[in-house]
């Protein structure tokens, strides 16, 4: 019996690229890896351009392409997941739609695999992207992997190949907040790392944008790192040292040099601010600590579809 790859691909308004990235991964699977079956599964989060009316025609036209159509946008995080876990394969390749995860990559993830390694990811050691972003990208993987107890893999994905015991794994976490780069470097398995340059984007414009980069950046730094809590707890005493020793400077100059008093305020009143700007700052990171727990307590379903194209009843079950 043929191995099975299933290759998963997430998309939200991509309907100058999903007909396309189709099309390349059929080709590729069909002349370079023709000894195994395929599925080829889409997780459309809620287009709303001719996305799905693209996604339609393609599963009627080829039974080996399975759609899931999200009822709304969950999210750039839940719907990958969620995707994963409803692929049927021996092994999983998830990829974006818009061509910036090179698709002539997937033969020799499978070569990989086929030399006993479970997971194989995409690693973008250059990338083709602005200059500044990339910049910054670098800098918060580096911040992040000193603070985190847990391995951090820069400059990562998701972008990759995965064994099916590692996609059962997914299923059995029931993470309501998942955060698949984080969840490989903690919990995967054997792993191999593919380098690889980030082409731009084929068409279409990217829908990332400060907000969603930042949610991206909360989410790994509230779930991986002590960092923060720990230095809020640590500069909380100093601060607390400070106050009661500028306290009893204030006092002093208020009884001893009363007509010089109001002239030396200023730098007082300046040293508030920075406090003040401080405790708001850890404040605000607390905040973002507990907002995490919060989405976890709720425990609230990955997503929820509104159809699913071309899967059988023996998959209807399949799910995180």
């Amino acid at each position: 019996m043929r191995k099975k790859l299933s290759i998963m691909i997430p998309c939200y308004n991509e309907e100058e690229n999903v007909r396309e990235i189709c099309a390349a991964v059929i080709d590729t699977l069909e002349k370079e890896l023709s000894d195994y079956d395929y599925e080829i599964l889409f997780i459309d989060n809620c287009s709303t351009d001719k996305t799905r009316v693209y996604l339609r025609q393609m599963c009627a036209d080829n039974p080996k392409v399975k759609a899931i159509l999200n009822a709304k946008n969950f999210g750039q995080f839940n719907s990958p997941y969620y995707g994963m876990c409803q692929t049927t394969g021996d092994c999983t390749i998830t990829l974006c739609c818009d061509f910036q995860d090179p698709v002539e990559l997937i033969p020799q993830f499978v070569k990989e695999w086929e030399n006993g390694y479970m997971i194989v990811s995409g690693i973008k050691t250059a990338s083709k992207e602005n200059k500044l972003m990339r910049f910054m990208r670098t800098c918060y993987y580096k911040v992040i992997r000193k603070m985190s107890d847990v391995e951090q893999i820069e400059h990562f994905t998701g972008f990759g190949l995965y064994d099916k015991s590692f996609i059962q794994v997914l299923r059995d976490l029931k993470d309501p907040t998942p955060f698949i780069r984080g969840i490989v470097a903690e919990l995967g398995y054997k792993r191999k790392d593919i380098s690889y340059t980030q082409p731009k984007r084929k068409a279409g414009k990217t829908h990332n944008n400060w907000a969603t980069l930042y949610d991206a950046a909360m989410l790994s730094f509230t779930s991986y790192t002590k960092g923060g809590l720990r230095l809020a707890t640590i500069l909380g005493f100093v601060f607390s040292v400070l106050g009661i020793i500028i306290s009893l400077v204030y006092l002093i100059l208020k009884l001893v040099f009363w007509d010089r008093f109001v002239a030396g305020m200023i730098p007082i009143l300046l040293v508030v601010c920075v406090f003040g700007s401080a405790q708001l700052f850890f404040i605000g990171l607390i905040g973002e600590y507990i907002l995490s727990m919060n989405k976890r307590i709720m425990n609230r379903p990955l997503v929820i579809e509104e159809e699913r194209l071309n899967f059988g009843k023996e998959e209807e079950n399949e799910g995180c």
